[in-house]
Order: structure tokens, then sequence, then C-alpha cells
């Protein structure tokens, strides 16, 4: 083989070789008045720690190379929290007692909006955590209630995120709870407007588990799609029996939401569900609402203060509802669509994704 030849094939082969990431040397000093515990460094893509040390003299650093802009985190044994920084090639500074940073104008940020989002949450673990389990049996539904308004502020501040940061990576760091409301396709929309952070592989990973967690490829989640419904009958609150099938057909889609009035999280679901029958209700869209209740009272009260006007199904008999083997259901809420065919065509839709799906059915 001459020189010539020679060139070439390593040129093929540099090319069919995949591009190693860009590495920046990174130097993270930090304090703790906790002497001899450990500190690690974590590589939040990995979910590894890359390092650790032990304070010494209330003081510990770390010193190596990764991954441009890669998402890391500081973290001692025994404690939950993380100070998360992007490794931009400035040197960070980390207090563990506080979980405050100096570094870059962007990792100071990012330090700043994540003990922002820790506020939201702060004052609801810290009651919980001091309550026996009879006294949280006792206020199940008041727990609930402030869970749900805790989750529905961290979503709204993550949304925020995605606007206010739109320029910068700080959103990467707020991406599980952006995709759990907008649908992981929401995805697609970043990389189609080039956001700066829409290549982040931290982001890519998030995305990919939100997916999965909300569409996995096997199981209750998918089951029965592009299957013909298999047809359900129960009495509505009055006694009177009805069948799932009086609303199938003539141009109608219906949304069988499965849920319970001691079910936080349907709850929590219902004022989405009732946004898209009222805004497509006279397009033919239809809800037939099955409840997994055992007590007649508390699945009528329900009914009566979230104002659903939709038919309402129930055997009350709880986890044993007839509903349950039928389309393997084994945690609430759920759902199946049924197109005017009576074909299964989507199932588990909740927020954001059940508006875009009923968008791109009915144009608008």
């Amino acid at each position: 083989m001459n020189k010539a030849s020679i060139i070439m094939c390593m040129a093929v082969i540099a090319a069919a070789m995949p591009a190693r990431a860009q590495q920046v040397k990174y130097s993270v000093s930090g304090t703790y008045s906790a002497e001899g515990k450990q500190v690690y460094l974590v590589d939040q893509l990995t979910e590894k720690a890359i390092d650790s040390t032990v304070v010494a003299q209330g003081k510990f650093s770390f010193e190596g190379a990764a991954e441009k802009d890669a998402l890391m985190a500081v973290q001692a044994k025994g404690k939950s929290w993380q100070t998360l920084f992007f490794n931009d090639g400035t040197p960070v500074a980390v207090n563990v007692n506080d979980s405050t940073l100096t570094g870059s104008p962007l990792n100071e940020r990012l330090t700043k909006r994540d003990l922002e989002q820790a506020l939201l949450s702060k004052a609801f673990w810290a009651k919980v955590s001091k309550m026996s389990e009879d006294e949280m049996r006792a206020h199940e539904e008041e727990i609930s209630k402030e869970y749900n308004d805790m989750m529905d502020a961290q979503i709204a501040f993550a949304n925020r995120m995605f606007k206010e940061e739109r320029n910068s990576l700080i959103p990467v760091a707020f991406a599980q709870l952006y995709f759990f409301d907008n649908g992981a396709e929401a995805y697609d929309d970043l990389v189609k407007e080039q956001v700066p952070f829409a290549n982040h592989p931290f982001l890519k990973k998030t995305k990919d588990q939100v997916a999965a967690m909300l569409k996995p490829e096997e199981g209750p989640k998918t089951a029965f799609i592009g299957q013909q419904f298999t047809d359900l009958e129960m009495a509505d609150p009055e006694g009177k029996m009805h069948k799932v099938s009086e609303l199938v057909g003539e141009g109608k889609w219906v949304l069988v939401d499965f849920w319970a009035s001691w079910c936080g999280p349907c709850r929590a679901e219902m004022p989405n569900v009732l946004e898209a029958y009222n805004k497509y209700h006279a397009k033919g869209f239809e809800v037939v609402g099955v409840s997994f209740d055992n007590k007649k009272g508390a699945w009528v009260r329900a009914i009566d203060q979230m104002k659903l006007p939709w038919l309402q199904l129930s055997d009350l008999k709880g986890w044993e509802c007839a509903a349950a083997p039928i389309y393997k259901i084994d945690a609430i809420p759920d759902n199946i669509l049924i197109d005017p065919q009576g074909k299964i065509v989507d199932r588990a839709l909740r927020g954001k994704p059940l508006q875009k799906r009923l968008q791109k059915i009915f144009g608008e």
C-alpha cells in the first residue's frame, strides 16, 4: 500500500469514528462545617460520582476535566440537596452549608434559580415530615391538595425558566417538570427553534426518561392502542345503568377517564379535562368518567364539587372495579381515547398532551 492509500484509509477511519466531546477543566473548591464528611462530584448525565473527597478543616476541592457545559453537582453524603453547575471553565466555590455558589454569571444565576424553586416545596415537606401516619390519613384530602398546589407551582416555575432563560443553558436543569407538563414531543419544538440548549445531552436524556414514563413501549400506558374498545356497563350516581358504547360512533371521539374521589392526581387533572370538554364537546368530544371509588357519598360529592358535566359511572368496587382487568389499570389517573369507529387511538393523555392531541383531531 502506497503513502497516498494509507493517508486515504486513515481519513476514512477518522471520519467513521465518533467525534470526541470537547473536554474542559473544572476547578471546584468548597466549604462545609461537617468535618470529615464525604463530598461527591456528580455527573448528572450518568448520575454517578466522578470524584469524591473528605472535608478537612472545613474545606474540600476537586480538579479535573469533563465535557464542556456538562451539568454537574456537588453533594455531601447524607444530604439530598445538590448544588448544580455547568462545566463552563470558570472555577466555582460551593458552600454546602447553605447551598450557595460563586462562579460564572451563568452558574450563579442557576444557583439562584434552583434555590428559588426549592422554596416552593420547602414548607410542604417541612409540614409533612412532622406528621404521623395517622395524622396524614386524617388530613389526606388537605395534604393531597397542598401537594398538587406545590407541584403546579413548580411546573409553572419550570415553564417560566424555559421562557425567561431561553438564551442560556439554565432550562436544562428544570427540564423534567417542563416535559411532564408539555409532553416529551415539546423537545422537537425546541430543536426547531434552535434554542442554545436544544442539543444538550442532559436535556435529551431527560426527554427520553419522561417519554418512557408517560409512554413506555410496553405495559398499561400503551396497552390496547390500535384495538377495538371493550364495552363497559355500570351505574350512574342515580343508579341508572349505562354503557360506554352509547356515546361511541356518529363522529364522536370519547375519552374514558379512570379516576377516584380519593386520588389527588386525578382531581388535579380534572380542570384540564374540563377545559378540553368545554372546548371540544360541541365538535363531537365526549367524556365518560369511570370511578374507582367504593363509597358513593364521596364519589357524588367529588362530582358536585368539581362540577363535572359528563356521564359518570362506577360499580363502587374500588380497585376491584370491572374496568381494572379489562384495561389492565394498576394506577390512576388513566384514560383511553376512542375514535368514532370504536378504535382506541391513545392512552394516558394528561395535561398539555391531551390538549395537543385534541387540537390535532379537531383542527384548532
